[in-house]
């Protein structure tokens, strides 16, 4: 098919070299986020292990998911000729390249949706309930939930196929991604739709949780530094009120929150146009790679919101 991305032989050019970058982006931003996280003692903490947590599902898109489109669009460029295993889908071969790559994809993005969703969670208790904090956030817990995060989020990534025969993987032209897709021709089945509708369903309910609550987050730190500019030095340090680093977290986890809502809403545009009938081949490409760009936006966010 001839999108946007590969009607010339310049965009091809421009493509592969995106991805390539793209590779690079994403391996040396979560690597050094894994080095500092897991390799300095002040950040090994629950909030330290969820941004770990977010940056091995991101570096899990850089070594797996990326390479391999890089891999189908430099053979189709060099050869002519793209490998065999993009033409037809995964139901038609005992094993093809997708069945590992899509659900690592799905799975690794409801991974940083789930674990963006729970730094939201530890970072308003710190904020609402400072005294609470040590009490309710322990490193036990954290560590269950991230275990519970990873399980469950696969579990939903691969339960397309598992749930429907009609659900299949396939080397998409227009995303040139591994994407669900329908493994038999002909109308829409119900029950297909439905599943492949839970996607945007399940990301969106725990989006917009996270959007509320650090709304409310927010607007108690509004509310804490309207107060510390009327009360007395002594009082603005009392132990009840949130610490300064609480607060940057706080308002940095809103920022993670604002960018990924905002690269993965194309996705779930797609999705639920896709699930009508739409095809929206240019429209596709741009939104699941806008989606995978996101994996080395963490901390780009973290250099400038945190820098100490």
């Amino acid at each position: 098919n001839c999108t946007v991305c590969c009607c010339t032989l310049a965009n091809k050019i421009f493509m592969v070299l995106f991805m390539v970058l793209l590779i690079f982006a994403i391996l040396f931003g979560n690597l050094v986020t894994l080095a500092v996280v897991l390799g300095t003692k002040h950040f090994k903490t629950s909030q330290g292990y969820l941004k770990a947590s977010l940056a091995v599902a991101d570096l899990a898109v850089g070594i797996f998911v990326v390479p391999l489109s890089v891999y189908a669009e430099i053979s189709l460029m060099l050869t002519d000729s793209a490998p065999e295993w993009t033409s037809y889908n995964s139901q038609l071969v005992s094993f093809h390249p997708c069945n590992v790559i899509g659900p690592i994809f799905a799975g690794c993005t409801l991974v940083s949706i789930t674990t963006i969703f729970l730094l939201t969670i530890e970072r308003s208790i710190a904020v609402l309930r400072p005294l609470h904090k040590d009490s309710v956030i322990t490193r036990k817990r954290t560590m269950i939930l991230i275990v519970l995060s990873w399980v469950g989020s696969f579990f939903l990534a691969v339960s397309p196929m598992v749930f429907s025969n009609e659900i299949a993987l396939e080397y998409n032209s227009c995303s040139r991604m591994c994407n669900y897709a329908l493994g038999t021709i002909g109308e829409f089945p119900s029950q297909a739709w439905n599943i492949l509708l839970l996607f945007p369903a399940f990301d969106f309910t725990l989006l917009g949780g996270t959007v509320v609550i650090n709304i409310i987050s927010l607007s108690s730190i509004r509310q804490h530094s309207r107060r510390r500019k009327h009360l007395a030095e002594s009082e603005c340090q009392s132990t009840s009120k949130p610490t300064f680093s609480d607060i940057k977290a706080a308002k940095t986890i809103g920022t993670l929150t604002v960018a990924f809502t905002a690269s993965f809403t194309p996705i779930a545009v797609f999705v639920v146009g896709n699930v009508l009938g739409n095809k929206w081949c240019n429209f596709s490409f741009f939104a699941f790679w806008i989606l995978a760009s996101n994996s080395c936006w963490n901390v780009i966010i973290y250099s400038v919101r945190d820098q100490k």
